[in-house]
């Protein structure tokens, strides 16, 4: 399935996304990247090619401009910034709400490092909007005053060789208020480089949102989540 190129004008900047429209369609998943990343990443890509074979819209976009992202790499200063990452995406959800295609899908979150702590705080502020949240080797942590406002199901996914990871999500995990469960991938670390530790992950992403999300049945296909 090819790719979409959108722009998304989020608080006074546009930021480019790539959007998969498979057929037909379940939901959307909108994806919010970690430190250092971008709509590029090939982590969140195989994630959202398995979510688009279970029938899935995804969005992948950048959290920051060209711009900024040039300064991001020599400073890391911008990556971190969870009310700038946060105030972006709950833009490109209402993006999503405005566009006749898309209005009518049931919108989930895929949050991965930073950007889940982005993902939660935007699911707590669109709470009639957004349906469920995954957060892959996230950060919750980040947006632990918002944490009891997320009134969607919620998937905390940690490697099982991320031990400091894995404490901050229990942490987490404790806050929500919402229905959640923390998911380990044995053998896995941080980024889950490791051989079948990312088709895991996916498979656990897929399976949540097509559980939670309005009108979702069924599972991920076994096989969608294999190179």
């Amino acid at each position: 399935m090819d790719p979409i190129p959108v722009l998304l004008p989020v608080a006074g900047v546009e930021l480019a996304g790539d959007l998969v429209l498979p057929g037909p369609r379940r939901g959307l998943v909108l994806f919010a990247h970690g430190s250092g990343s971008s709509r590029f990443s090939s982590r969140n890509r195989f994630v959202a090619a398995v979510l688009q074979r279970a029938g899935l819209a995804t969005l992948l976009f950048d959290l920051l401009t060209a711009e900024e992202e040039r300064r991001d790499r020599v400073d890391a200063a911008l990556r971190f910034d969870i009310p700038l990452l946060s105030e972006r995406l709950i833009g490109a959800i209402d993006w999503t709400a405005a566009q006749p295609q898309l209005s009518g899908l049931p919108l989930g979150l895929f949050g991965a490092s930073t950007g889940a702590a982005a993902a939660l705080i935007a699911a707590a502020e669109r709470p009639a909007g957004v349906h469920a949240v995954v957060s892959r080797g996230g950060r919750p942590d980040l947006a632990m005053a918002a944490l009891p406002q997320v009134r969607c199901p919620t998937l905390l996914i940690v490697g099982g060789r991320d031990p400091e990871v894995l404490q901050l999500n229990r942490q987490a995990a404790a806050a929500l208020r919402a229905p959640q469960a923390l998911e380990l991938v044995p053998g896995a670390s941080h980024l889950f480089e490791e051989p079948g530790t990312l088709a895991a992950a996916s498979r656990l992403a897929c399976d949540w949102f097509l559980e939670h999300l309005p009108g979702g049945d069924g599972g991920c296909d076994p096989g969608a989540a294999v190179r």
